[in-house]
């Protein structure tokens, strides 16, 4: 056998060898749900499907800033691929058994689409962003002015006397370390407060007489005041701090006010754009709208 013959079978070997191994790679590939390594930019291959890195960008920009926040706290974006892996396998999965070619689907993903056209055109037409100003926004409260807290926060408490004397005496041990709360308690003929040692709770201007009113306004925290002459008798009066879940609760009804006054001027400027839309319109009801009616209370 000459040297070039077997130069030519050594050829042929490694050839049919190579061959062999690829196709015992493929086999092997196959029968274990393997897959050849995803090209560059493709994140994963379900069943041979890719997921690319545009398709995770998109997905991932989509979501709401709070709701990438919470994936980035338990599992980052490694977590969001396999919900996209998941996603994926399930419309498969859909696909399978033909919905995706279902009628009723096509139609709400019709709607869905219409929706969204709306959406963006009301978008497009309402530009501006609707804000209050602070004049809006104090109107508003003064409507609401029962439910708020006054701009004097402080809490109150009273007590009432049935002359100078008692009153004088009073307020000299009080301002000496006496418990406001205990002498109301034991010598107040405000009935109504009494038993509270005087607490009013917070301020509010139609809790008090007139004359008593007038002097809260120049007191300062802690300190009781000089007897105040009425015609129910002599006060006694000292504010104190209100308390932080108060003040807290207040804000809180300022803050659920203001979203209130907020969405209905966005009511306004969406229902000023229908009507500026509609009457560029024609509209001709047919015949068989008569059929479209209330029949509650008619059966």
């Amino acid at each position: 056998m000459t040297q070039h013959l077997k130069e030519s079978m050594n050829v042929a070997t490694v050839r049919l060898a190579t061959l062999l191994a690829c196709v015992i790679s493929g086999i092997f590939l196959v029968s274990t749900g393997c897959a050849p390594p995803p090209e560059e930019g493709v994140l994963a291959l379900v069943n041979g499907r890719q997921i690319t890195q545009t398709d995770f960008d998109i997905h991932w920009g989509e979501l709401a800033e709070a709701t990438r926040a919470r994936y980035l706290k338990e599992g980052g974006k490694r977590l969001f691929l396999d919900e996209l892996i998941t996603r994926e396998l399930l419309m498969q999965e859909a696909r399978k058994l033909g919905l995706d070619k279902s009628d009723a689907i096509r139609d709400r993903a019709q709607r869905y689409r219409e929706q969204l056209i709306i959406d963006e055109l009301l978008k497009d037409r309402i530009k501006a962003k609707v804000e209050l100003t602070n004049e809006e926004l104090a109107a508003f409260y003064e409507q609401h002015a029962g439910e708020l807290l006054p701009p004097l926060m402080v809490r109150v408490a009273q007590m009432l006397l049935p002359n100078i004397s008692a009153a004088k005496d009073l307020e000299y041990q009080v301002n000496h370390g006496g418990s406001f709360a205990k002498f109301a308690q034991r010598y107040s003929i405000d009935f109504k407060t009494k038993a509270n040692g005087g607490d009013l709770g917070p301020y509010r201007k139609e809790l008090v007489d007139p004359e008593v009113d007038a002097v809260i306004h120049t007191l300062k925290t802690g300190m009781i005041s000089a007897p105040i002459k009425t015609a129910a008798g002599y006060y006694l009066v000292m504010i104190a701090p209100l308390d932080k879940e108060i003040i807290q609760a207040d804000v809180a009804v300022r803050e659920r006010l203001r979203q209130e006054l907020l969405n209905e001027k966005r009511r306004k400027r969406f229902t000023g754009v229908i009507a500026d839309i509609r009457t560029k319109a024609v509209i001709r009801l047919a015949d068989a709208a008569r059929y479209v009616t209330d029949d509650v209370g008619k059966r």
